[in-house]
């Protein structure tokens, strides 16, 4: 990260102490990240991103009261909207999945090593998703699971209605994004520049009302089920 750059400001929101503690300090120790406040609960986050208007969230998956998949829904209204990242014990899959829906960047476990969390809070501070290993296989699992055949068409076909407004180049930009590749990568598959990809995938944010790659991917997957 650019050393000359304002340090990207964090907001740490888990129910318990010990846990906000230690990642303040992992947080604070490094130059170009600060931890700007604490919240132990949904609304008391929603209340201090709303005061301090951090670039990065990281959030508890599992709280009393409101928990962490509805205030990042909540969050994520916002303009300009927070990263989420999110931490959590995979204890909740349908937690999971459906905050990759509601525009998480991505997931680390709590045990997660220091540097690891940190490298995580920068990938999404620049706007990129990130899952740690674990993270994607149950991400994965959950994603493929058994679902019935109800509610697995209606998911396709509002994904497919979603998708029918993007032009053939859009479309096919879309399912790039969902192979997991790059700009580059991209711009190579379909022989256009990466400034063009670039204005393919703005609009798509704009026409698909995503805040993120990672639910362009999840759409793709849900029209092709």
């Amino acid at each position: 990260m650019d050393s000359e750059r304002e340090p990207v400001r964090v907001v740490i929101v888990d129910d318990e102490q010990l846990v906000r503690m230690a990642l303040r300090l992992v947080i604070d120790g490094e130059p170009d990240l600060t931890v700007v406040a604490e919240a132990a609960d949904g609304n008391a986050a929603i209340a201090v991103v709303d005061e301090q208007r951090p670039d990065v969230v990281l959030m508890d998956v599992r709280m009393p009261g409101r928990d962490g998949l509805s205030t990042t829904r909540e969050l994520l209204t916002r303009r300009p909207a927070p990263r989420v990242l999110m931490l959590t014990t995979f204890d909740s899959d349908d937690l999971v999945l459906g905050a990759l829906r509601a525009g998480a960047l991505g997931f680390v476990l709590k045990d997660t090593q220091p540097p690891r969390i940190l490298d995580a809070v920068r990938t999404v501070a620049d706007g990129n998703p990130v899952l740690s290993p674990a993270a994607t296989a149950r991400v994965i699992a959950a994603a493929t699971g058994p679902q019935s055949a109800h509610a697995r068409h209606s998911s396709r076909e509002a994904a497919r209605k979603e998708l029918s407004t993007l032009t053939e180049r859009e479309r096919e930009t879309a399912r790039a994004i969902a192979d997991g590749l790059g700009n580059p990568e991209i711009a190579r598959r379909l022989r256009i520049s990466v400034a063009t990809v670039k204005a393919h995938t703005s609009s798509l944010f704009a026409k698909l009302a995503v805040e993120n790659r990672v639910q362009i991917a999840l759409l793709v997957r849900d029209a092709e089920e």
